[in-house]
């Protein structure tokens, strides 16, 4: 195959395309013991310990877009949920499914970007599956991702665990990757240099377990952003919640772009930040860690955990006012990861 080519349906057919595509292009960059055997699954050595298992589908518009696309994309988002349950993740399987006629340099560029994403997660995809469809019946290409790791000992993370007078941490500023996506599309061109967030956050969460911070809960505020996230917490949990307006990081150009088109920062998707909601004695130390993580510069203590109102969230003004932020009801931005 050359890059002048395009994807055709005889790649997916499970024959001589098929074989040629998955040893010129697939192999040479995911090469690794379990893949190269070309099993239907992979055996993989895993260490003892509770294994955490994720799996999330991607069909973000466009594929292409600042600071990434549609494949590192898939490996940050699925490294990231098997790291919000205190996991270390190890493998990942990928799965393609590719709209006829794609060229097939833009599935190569695709391909590398999730190479350079597991290996600086320092993850390894071991199987996988490409299916390819007639034109009109996909857009360009979906890609779904699994993923396994594994829990420490004594590691005990859930959105169920938040108490009273615990903090809440948010590593950097928020609503970066749904505007980033929104500025890519066709007829919503601003001048900008926002560009995705998308990042692996495992290394940032070894750090803080690898610290002995106590950590109840973590979570990736993707799509629905950090307002549904934390509804989700709160209402797991059985507590309320209060975000300091004046504590919450968002950079100037998003505000700017969100007020202009009517969309509030909190419910914008996140894919490279997380929320840890610690005890408050451990607060200060988490910080510090998460602000030391390359990922983690813009990390602030936004909120706290309360008694007051269970499964409530609420927004304490920079006016000095009060109003419950509510889960995202509809579909601010679809296709947005």
């Amino acid at each position: 195959m050359t890059s002048d080519d395009t994807i055709l349906l005889d790649h997916g057919a499970g024959g001589k395309a098929s074989h040629a595509m998955f040893s010129e292009i697939i192999l040479p960059l995911f090469h690794n013991d379990q893949l190269a055997r070309q099993d239907d699954g992979a055996v993989c050595e895993v260490p003892a310990g509770r294994l955490a298992f994720s799996t999330d589908s991607y069909v973000v518009d466009p594929i292409f877009f600042k600071g990434g696309n549609i494949g590192d994309l898939a490996v940050n988002g699925t490294v990231n949920d098997i790291a919000m349950c205190g996991a270390h993740p190890l493998y990942i399987s990928v799965g393609l499914i590719i709209e006829e006629g794609l060229p097939v340099k833009d599935l190569q560029k695709i391909l590398e970007t999730m190479a350079r994403a597991a290996e600086k997660a320092g993850v390894k995809i071991v199987t996988g599956d490409t299916k390819v469809v007639p034109r009109g019946k996909a857009d360009k290409i979906f890609i779904n991702t699994s993923g396994i790791g594994i829990i420490p000992e004594g590691v005990d993370v859930s959105g169920s665990r938040a108490v009273p007078k615990d903090k809440i941490i948010i590593s950097g500023t928020i609503a970066d990757h749904g505007m980033a996506i929104l500025s890519a599309r066709e007829g919503l061109e601003f001048e900008s240099d926002l560009k995705t967030d998308s990042a692996p956050l495992n290394h940032m969460v070894k750090s803080l377990l690898d610290a002995g911070c106590d950590i109840h809960v973590l979570r990736d505020p993707t799509r629905g952003g950090l307002g549904t996230t934390l509804n989700e917490i709160a209402a797991g949990s059985g507590v309320g919640i209060t975000l300091f307006e004046s504590a919450l990081p968002v950079k100037g150009q998003v505000k700017g772009m969100c007020e202009l088109l009517g969309f509030d920062p909190l419910y914008i998707a996140n894919e490279g930040k997380l929320i840890a909601i610690v005890p408050e004695h451990h607060a200060s130390r988490a910080l510090e860690i998460i602000q030391a993580d390359q990922f983690g510069t813009d990390a602030a203590i936004i909120g706290e955990v309360t008694d007051h109102l269970p499964g409530k969230v609420f927004l304490e003004t920079a006016i000095g006012g009060r109003r419950l932020v509510d889960m995202l009801t509809g579909e601010q931005l679809p296709r947005i990861c």
